[in-house]
């Protein structure tokens, strides 16, 4: 199938009236030569796809280039979907090894400042220095804070966390994701805790990491 004509869906477009065939059928459709059928798989997987690529790029055009490229991606290498796991688990695949791609083409070689930390910040900083023990991670300032350190991390480090730790995905989940050994999983995962621990514990209010 070639790449130029990838039928898609509006970005953002409204819903139709819903296809009632599976998944699995549209793929055959469109395999088939029904193209516009691709569309439908489109409008059903393109919320899903905006939460995931908005966990690696900040800019929404960002957000956009990468759904974008999952869909082409997906178009263009259809026939080799083999109907042995559901099109969204194929789908997912696609979409994490391009955010992964994203970052690696994104990997800025910088410092964070921390200046503007808010006070929520500030005190669950505080309480995590005092007694780590008591400094709930699920707080929303928790959150922040691991989300700022997270973008200074490589690439696979920042992969594995998001998949690993913010997903709570089994190593043998990502192995399917990523194509990853399950062996290197374990060890980026072991480097990339180490590395956020390093950053937490260098973090000041009012310096930089």
């Amino acid at each position: 199938m070639s790449a130029e004509s990838v039928p898609t869906a509006p970005i953002g477009a409204s819903p139709v009236e819903s296809d009632p065939r599976s998944d699995e059928d549209l793929v055959r459709a469109v395999l088939g030569g029904a193209t516009e059928a691709f569309e439908e798989l489109v409008r059903r997987h393109q919320p899903r796809l905006f939460a995931t690529a908005r966990r690696y790029a900040r800019r929404e055009s960002e957000v956009e280039d990468i759904v974008q490229e999952v869909f082409l991606k997906a178009f263009e290498r259809l026939p080799g979907f083999r109907f042995e796991a559901p099109f969204d688990h194929w789908l997912m695949r696609v979409a994490v090894r391009t955010c992964y791609d994203f970052l690696r083409a994104h990997q800025r070689t910088r410092e964070s400042a921390f200046t503007d930390l808010s006070d929520e910040e500030e005190e669950w900083l505080n309480r995590f220095r005092a007694d780590p023990d008591q400094a709930d991670e699920k707080a929303d300032a928790a959150r922040a804070l691991v989300q700022r350190l997270m973008e200074t991390l490589p690439p696979q480090f920042r992969l594995v966390i998001q998949l690993l730790e913010i997903e709570e995905r089994s190593i043998k989940e990502i192995h399917q994701l990523t194509g990853w050994s399950m062996p290197l999983i374990k060890v980026r995962a072991f480097r990339a805790r180490a590395a956020m621990r390093r950053a937490l514990a260098r973090l000041k209010p009012g310096k930089y990491l």
